[in-house]
């Protein structure tokens, strides 16, 4: 009966191919649509993700996510290395400054300031030079994405960018900064380009400010529970004290919480979901409609309602693992043509999984509106003309 269940889908071309367009534009759209933000989502705490090493980070209790910086005095970075459980703690500048270009524009940077003495908190891979190099005079590090896009130079005359390059010279807020290395971060939610350089010239670099360091950096001791430590360290500071996945957790819940990022892409995995189920619910209603005098004569010679609903369920089974096959495929695809543009595009294995749960809601709708009409079938219906 199998054999037949599927020689009766396969038969309709036309409505077989409708049903399967329909399942696999909704799992495109569902998958493609939730992996762009998963994607930008993640890109909201991309520069924590950068600095894997230190375990806590400690800031002002008003700070809502990485880029809402408010400034500490520098003897909080004493008070914290005091803590008992603390086995390291650096500070860490993070601002926007403006780089003149050499056609006189400016553009925004991110400029990280790094421990002098240290460099934790360096970009996570190098490309070209060594982070030992900061400790050159007037030296700054530059991601790839910025060197040869937003800071590449203007060829007078052509107009052609050349990229940024190691011994290219910068101007950051009227202070001059050599180029000693290029490196890969993770793409950030804001996407301005990052420069790396040391605390001290950090805070040179930046507008003169009675607070000037950003974030402490902690490493705990081994076996120091981490939880406590941030208890510990915001019961003697009166800062707030965040793990890695913590701090990850406050920004990404304030990006979801105060944008309309949700909303959004929200109303486009629904307008996917809908589009399927009305498609392949409809085009499988009629496929039922057309194969009636079939199930009726499988009817009068003995097949059991049971039977038939068993027959009914596999196709739509069928059709919905084709559909979402399609779909997942189609939608990585496309994230893997996109990989290097500006498209935030990531595809964890629980999205997967959400998907293949609405496909198979979609499928089981199809499924009860035929299963309906197929058990009130009469199989006097054979007979008729």
């Amino acid at each position: 009966m199998n054999f037949v269940a599927l020689k009766m889908l396969v038969g309709d071309r036309a409505k077989y191919l409708g049903i399967i367009m329909g399942l696999t534009f909704a799992s495109l759209l569902i998958t493609q649509q939730a992996a762009i933000f998963v994607g930008l989502m993640s890109r909201t705490f991309g520069a924590i993700t950068d600095l894997g090493l230190p375990d806590i980070w400690v800031m002002d209790r008003k700070v809502q996510f990485i880029d809402d910086v408010k400034p500490l005095q520098d003897t909080q970075l004493y008070r914290v290395r005091g803590i008992n459980g603390v086995d390291w703690a650096v500070p860490l500048y993070k601002g926007l400054l403006k780089a003149r270009l050499n056609n006189g524009n400016f553009q925004t940077c991110q400029v990280v300031g790094l421990d002098d003495a240290t460099l934790i908190g360096g970009p996570p891979e190098m490309i070209e030079g060594k982070l030992e190099d900061l400790r050159r005079a007037d030296s700054v590090i530059v991601d790839i994405v910025g060197a040869q896009d937003k800071l590449a130079h203007q060829e007078s005359g052509t107009g052609r960018l050349i990229p940024l390059k190691i011994g290219d010279v910068l101007e950051l807020n009227d202070h001059r900064a050599t180029v000693v290395g290029i490196c890969r971060v993770g793409r950030t939610f804001n996407s301005q380009p990052v420069v790396y350089t040391t605390y001290s010239r950090a805070t040179t670099f930046a507008p003169r400010e009675r607070k000037l360091l950003s974030f402490v950096l902690v490493k705990a001791k081994p076996g120091v529970d981490k939880n406590e430590l941030c208890h510990r360290i915001e019961s003697l500071t009166g800062l707030a004290a965040y793990t890695q996945k913590g701090f990850k957790d406050l920004t990404f819940w304030y990006f979801f919480k105060y944008t309309g990022i949700p909303i959004n892409f929200g109303i486009s995995v629904a307008l996917g979901f809908i589009v399927g189920t009305a498609i392949a619910g409809q085009t499988f209603y009629n496929f039922t409609l057309d194969n009636l005098r079939h199930f009726g004569a499988l009817k009068a010679m003995g097949a059991s309602n049971g039977m038939l609903l068993r027959m009914i369920i596999l196709q739509a089974i069928t059709v919905g693992a084709i559909g979402y096959g399609l779909g997942v495929g189609l939608a990585s695809l496309s994230g893997a043509a996109s990989a290097h543009s500006e498209l935030a595009f990531l595809l964890p294995w629980q999205l997967l999984l959400i998907t293949a749960a609405a496909v198979t809601i979609i499928c089981v709708m199809s499924a009860l509106i035929s299963i309906r009409k197929v058990i009130k079938l009469e199989p006097a219906i054979v007979f008729k003309s």
